[in-house]
């Protein structure tokens, strides 16, 4: 029911927009949240949106770098990263959790998506 796209392999400094789609149904009154795992590493919480939209939360690594947005019809939620570093590489998993707040916990999310592969090279 959510399908995460946009990863690819850039160079340090570069951006790149992840997007993640809801079918089946609509997500209005799920925090939408973003995760990472690098290989060998336990997953890490990156970025997370209300399902207002009113507030949004960066795990400590990517403030000021990575901005996350979600479309009016709450169907779409997108990951704005900016000034890359190989340190972000991994795979990024988009994920949903009925709550009108947040959660930084993966397993507070209820639905996930498939995750797509970011590298940064240096």
């Amino acid at each position: 029911q959510l399908q995460a796209s946009g990863g690819g392999l850039v160079q340090a400094g570069d951006s790149l927009s992840l997007s993640c789609t809801a079918s089946g149904r609509t997500f209005v009154s799920f925090a939408m949240g973003w995760f990472r795992q690098a290989p060998g590493k336990e997953r890490e919480f990156v970025a997370a949106e209300s399902w207002s939209g009113e507030t949004t939360y960066y795990g400590d690594s990517v403030k000021g770098r990575f901005t996350i947005s979600r479309d009016n019809a709450k169907t779409t939620v997108y990951l704005q990263m900016n000034n890359l570093k190989p340190e972000d590489t991994g795979v990024y998993y988009c994920a949903a959790y009925y709550t009108e707040y947040n959660s930084a916990f993966a397993h507070d999310y209820e639905y996930w998506g498939q995750g797509t592969q970011v590298t940064v090279s240096s």
